[in-house]
């Protein structure tokens, strides 16, 4: 496991907390997520000792309602399937709660996936974001629709993303593979520049 002090998330190299915070009426902010654990999840919640067993370890009741997310702080849980999630803990906590998590679950049908950092977390917030992903996303982002706590598995500028909505401010992390990451950062920049950008550094 690489120590926590040396671990980049793949836009440190575009130094984001040494730039300009932007105009002060920016309609868009964005930012390089704080680096989390992420475990894959996968088992039967209709289950009551299935529900039970994970909800012992992570401290919350998975959701069971199609694109939605449970959870609040460091650790929480995506809808992804009717059958799976993804798990999200504090940066290097992942492997002692999936270390957790199999034992709770060792007799059950479930599978138990450390993802590492595979993702990165892009964090976009503003008056305008929603305009912005609107550009590239083909998903009803309406607050009736897409209010907070709503997340998706869908394509922004055609790369693929797990789009979360944190806020109805609005605010949205997105999670997209690290070989995407820049692509979708300067996607992200550009289709922002109209209603001015903001940047900030780890979110």
């Amino acid at each position: 496991m690489v120590e926590r002090y040396l671990r980049q998330g793949p836009l440190a190299h575009l130094h984001l907390a040494g730039r300009g915070a932007g105009p002060e009426d920016a309609g868009v902010v964005l930012g390089e997520g704080a680096s989390r654990g992420q475990i894959g999840l996968r088992g039967d919640a209709a289950r009551k000792g299935f529900r039970e067993a994970t909800r012992e370890v992570l401290g919350l009741t998975l959701p069971r309602t199609p694109n939605t997310a449970a959870g609040k702080g460091a650790t929480g849980a995506l809808w992804l399937g009717p059958d799976e999630w993804l798990v999200l803990t504090a940066a290097g906590s992942e492997a002692r709660i999936a270390g957790d998590l199999r034992r709770v679950l060792a007799r059950r049908h479930a599978a138990v996936t450390e993802l590492g950092e595979g993702r990165a977390v892009i964090g976009l917030s503003g008056p305008a974001a929603g305009e912005v992903l609107m550009k590239g996303c083909a998903l009803d982002l309406h607050p009736r629709s897409f209010g907070a706590g709503r997340c998706a598995q869908t394509l922004i500028a055609k790369a693929g993303v797990i789009l979360h909505r944190t806020a109805e401010a609005p605010a949205y992390d997105i999670y997209v593979a690290r070989s995407f990451a820049e692509y979708l950062w300067a996607w992200l920049e550009d289709a922002a520049a109209e209603y001015g950008v903001g940047t900030v550094g780890i979110r």
